[in-house]
């Protein structure tokens, strides 16, 4: 029976280009998508820009055009970069829209007619030379914590401490450079908090339920408490003029945030297919509804998609997510994405090199997993993979075998072989690699395929066509081992066709055959079938062109006039490394020597009730003290064993109140970087080192 499934892919935001970083999204989920159309499934893909915000306001003023003009542009850039690497979207629509507004008006209706909206007087700072308040991450000032400069309004990039605007020291607008005032406004919250809310998101969000992957039902449970303990607080949903975006209904001059519309931006989108494709959106989203919906998405944007996107549509009468997948971030080389290195390339500079889309398909489809890991774009690795795979590999099946049948039979193929053990072997794996396709374990998938091209392509090695073909008395053998070579070829197209669209089209036109759908996995092309001329399906990865690739998206580490001024992150956007070393920025011993690092002896370890990575450290200072130290390292030592140790901890980092206590300094270990358990080693000083001395 047919299944009915809408997909999403996260929103990206209508400021700036789509990078490889974004694509990792995007063509993880065009696969998934593509393998559940070929299984004959009714599957529609959406997506939409995401387009309001303080910096799309900015930006727009800093252009000379208005927002509506900007977005406009994006919109048009970004639906180009997504096409060129083959990502078919059924809808790619923008936020701002109507049906969005329709949606998001509805949304905030029904939830406070249940009693979830409530209003309060907040103070915030405020630019008086802009003449705006200012979202967080355009205040700077010095860390409260670690005193460093030029720190955002929401966090410590040094030292990692997240805090309040109002705590920086010495604030001041990334905007204009004023001296930012607190300025009291009202301000709309949804009350998260509630404990209909509470109780909703922890049956939703719970490993049981299996809305979530392990790891982020794990995380949600950190974030919501344990039973009794609601951590949730309420969601401040709006904004003050100026700002680009949506009215909230009868509230003049307060907009509605831009989480708070962006998700909604989904059904925006789908409203707007089901319109002109004549579906009943009420259909996909009432309470009951009987199809699925899944969202694909950035591990960074984990809480809002898995705690007030859910909250909002259960509260509103709407139904919510079958599941939500996360995945983790790209690495470039082993590093962040950085502009100096040239590793922070874009899509577009991608394509106008003249990398072909599917090798980059391919290779991402052999890294990603179910899991939220992050992945790496090996530059070299993704050439010599690329050649051997699609080149070496299953290219060269077709390579071997066409011009044959071309030359000697007309374009005509003989009876294929069905007890071949090259085709069953494939015919039986199609059923697996199913199993892997739907469960986004792509990599596993890709291994299992290439195994089964290495069969194939022994095959063809084993019957030696091109010896057949100088022999005399040998024609029958000769048609019969390249129609099984094609036959070969044809199913391991099927199995590639979600990861490899193009080639599988021109492969399609070459074997002259309908497209292909997951069943064709179980058949043969027939007696006598007539097939086309063969032209070349792909070339070699050229390393000059990786050259040409890198050096491309090099730039200087002058930010460039558009710059200046702080924009919002894309949706998932990962921040870039604008260091010429992976050692840099450095530090001078003055920075060194705020650390006080002290040799300690470990007196008392154990296990910590409801944690699973902490072990409760109480470590001998010297001089008769001790402090209590909470440590991820549960995993990698026995509590007893560590008993009477000597290590390393620093000592004057600010104390930490947890959930499970106050943690009172921080000990020192190395991590394993390929991830494997344990994973973890404690720093351990030379025989001689007593508790209380100082690490210099």
């Amino acid at each position: 029976m047919s299944r009915k499934i809408l997909v999403t892919s996260a929103l990206p935001y209508a400021n700036g280009a789509i990078h490889l970083g974004h694509l990792v999204e995007y063509i993880q989920t065009d696969i998934w998508v593509r393998f559940q159309k070929m299984r004959g499934n009714e599957c529609w893909y959406v997506c939409a820009d995401d387009t309001h915000g303080t910096p799309i306001m900015l930006r727009a003023e800093q252009e000379g055009i208005t927002p509506e003009a900007l977005i406009a542009r994006v919109h048009g850039e970004h639906a180009r970069d997504f096409a060129g690497f083959l990502v078919g979207f059924d809808n790619y629509y923008t936020t701002h829209s109507a049906e969005t507004r329709a949606c998001a008006d509805d949304i905030y209706h029904k939830l406070r007619a249940a009693g979830l909206i409530e209003t309060r007087t907040i103070e915030q700072y405020y630019d008086p030379l802009k003449q705006l308040f200012l979202p967080d991450r355009f205040i700077k000032g010095e860390c409260p914590k670690c005193g460093t400069a030029d720190q955002y309004g929401d966090n410590c990039e040094s030292c990692g401490a997240a805090y309040a605007p109002t705590d920086l020291k010495n604030p001041y607008s990334a905007i204009s450079g004023a001296k930012p005032e607190l300025r009291a406004s009202e301000h709309y919250f949804f009350k998260l908090s509630d404990p209909r809310c509470e109780a909703f998101l922890r049956r939703y969000t719970s490993r049981d339920n299996g809305a979530l992957q392990a790891e982020a039902a794990n995380k949600m449970q950190e974030w919501l408490g344990a039973e009794g303990e609601n951590r949730l607080t309420d969601w401040d949903i709006s904004r003050d003029a100026p700002y680009f975006g949506f009215e909230i209904p009868d509230a003049p001059g307060k907009y509605f945030y831009v989480w708070l519309d962006a998700p909604i931006g989904y059904m925006g989108s789908f409203k707007n297919l089901c319109s002109r494709n004549g579906l009943d959106f009420n259909e996909w989203f009432k309470a009951d509804s009987t199809t699925e919906l899944y969202h694909f998405i950035g591990k960074d944007i984990l809480y809002f998609h898995a705690l007030f996107w859910p909250a909002e549509l259960a509260h509103a009468g709407y139904r919510t997510p079958t599941k939500i997948f996360a995945h983790g971030f790209l690495t470039v080389d082993g590093a962040k994405m950085s502009k100096s290195r040239g590793t922070f390339i874009t899509a577009q500079s991608y394509l106008d090199t003249g990398l072909n889309p599917e090798w980059l398909r391919y290779y991402y489809a052999a890294k990603l997993s179910a899991s939220m890991e992050d992945i790496d774009l090996n530059l070299g690795d993704f050439a010599a993979r690329v050649n051997s795979d699609l080149v070496g590999k299953y290219v060269n099946i077709a390579s071997r075998s066409a011009g044959f049948i071309a030359k000697r039979f007309n374009g005509q193929l003989a009876p294929a072989d069905a007890n071949l053990p090259a085709l069953r072997t494939i015919q039986k794996a199609a059923g697996r690699i199913a199993e892997l396709y739907e469960a986004r374990e792509f990599s596993k998938a890709m291994r299992e395929i290439m195994l089964l091209t290495d069969a194939a392509n022994q095959y063809v090695d084993s019957i030696k066509p091109w010896e057949l073909a100088k022999k005399e008395g040998k024609d029958g053998e000769l048609h019969t081992a390249c129609s099984n070579a094609l036959n070969l070829f044809r199913l391991l197209t099927v199995l590639l066709k979600p990861i490899l669209p193009a080639i599988a089209g021109k492969v399609e036109k070459f074997l002259n055959i309908a497209p292909l759908a997951w069943a064709d996995a179980q058949s043969l092309l027939a007696a006598g079938h007539c097939i086309n001329a063969y032209e070349h399906l792909m070339t070699r990865v050229d390393a000059k062109l990786i050259e040409k690739l890198v050096d491309a998206n090099k730039e200087s580490l002058a930010p460039a006039p558009e710059q200046q001024s702080p924009q919002r992150h894309a949706q998932h956007q990962q921040a870039e490394v604008p260091a010429a070393s992976p050692w840099e920025p450095y530090c001078n011993i003055d920075d060194f020597m705020k650390a006080d690092l002290r040799i300690v002896r470990i007196a008392h370890a154990e296990h910590v009730d409801g944690a699973d990575k902490l072990v409760r450290l109480t470590l001998d200072i010297g001089n008769n003290e001790t402090r209590n130290v909470f440590a991820g390292i549960k995993a990698a030592y026995d509590p007893a064993q560590l008993i009477g140790r000597l290590t390393v901890m620093v000592a004057n980092l600010a104390p930490r109140k947890m959930k499970f206590g106050l943690s009172e300094g921080m000990v020192l270990a190395a991590s394993d970087t390929a991830g494997e358990s344990p994973g973890i080693f404690l720093l351990s000083p030379d025989p001689g080192a007593q508790p209380g001395m100082r690490v210099k």
